[in-house]
């Protein structure tokens, strides 16, 4: 199954919908980039306003009276989302890119939204309990990612690199034991939240009219899908949305 494409008309997004036989609730799978066209977002918010239910990716900072180590763990973690988010924001930074960050206010649509997501402190935790190597390269390697980003990020979005589906990539199968702690912090432990999220709502909403709408990057979205999968749903048609124009 195709998740982002690439392709001559440059990379696009299969937003999917999931069914399960004898059920009523459906889930619509959008798989969102982090920087894209401002019509791509405007293409996703139109759609999400047919939708009952948004399950968004967002990492949640913690209250400010948080307990010491809450309160340490939430500063290192936005610490190091600030670092991460670097790398992409600077491609909307250069304004030749002709790309934004995402502007979709998920909280103002009228469609009621949950965020079941890891919060700054367990991010903080997670980066903490890293080997320092992988500490080390993640803090020398964001930097200049972020630089390069802002002069080529246009042109690295439009490789076959960007390509997802719902298998693990060649590049995934090679990665270092390093790439793969890392990985599992942010994309293992929030695809796990967020099916017990998505399970929850399959156990006690299975039987209502109800669309639900998954807003998450693509990455997380293969474990999201074969998370569904095990539910019972399955894909039953899928739209191309254009997000970076060749």
């Amino acid at each position: 199954m195709q998740i982002i494409e690439h392709s001559i008309v440059g990379v696009r997004s299969a937003v999917t919908r999931l069914r399960r036989r004898g059920t009523k609730l459906e889930f619509v799978v959008f798989p969102m980039l982090h920087v894209a066209m401002p019509s791509f977002y405007a293409e996703v918010t139109e759609r999400l306003l047919q939708c009952d239910l948004l399950v968004v990716e967002g990492i949640i900072d913690l209250p400010a009276d948080g307990d010491a180590a809450e309160t340490g763990g939430s500063a290192r973690g936005l610490l190091a989302l600030s670092a991460l988010t670097a790398t992409y924001r600077s491609i909307a930074a250069n304004r030749d890119s002709g790309l934004v960050e995402d502007p979709i206010p998920y909280g103002e649509l009228g469609v009621p939204v949950i965020t079941p997501d890891m919060t700054t402190a367990e991010v903080g935790e997670g980066i903490h309990a890293l080997p320092l190597k992988t500490k080390l390269q993640i803090w020398g390697a964001t930097p200049l990612a972020a630089v390069m980003n802002y002069f080529n990020g246009r042109q690295r979005l439009l490789t076959r690199n960007i390509e997802i589906n719902d298998l693990p990539s060649a590049a995934e199968e090679l990665e270092s034991e390093d790439a793969a702690a890392f990985r599992e912090l942010f994309i293992g432990r929030r695809d796990e939240q967020v099916l017990t999220a998505l399970a929850d709502l399959v156990e006690t909403r299975a039987d209502e009219q109800l669309r639900v709408a998954v807003v998450y990057g693509g990455a997380h979205i293969p474990g999201i899908v074969h998370g569904l999968s095990r539910l019972g749903y399955r894909p039953i048609d899928a739209e191309w949305l254009t997000a970076v124009a060749a």
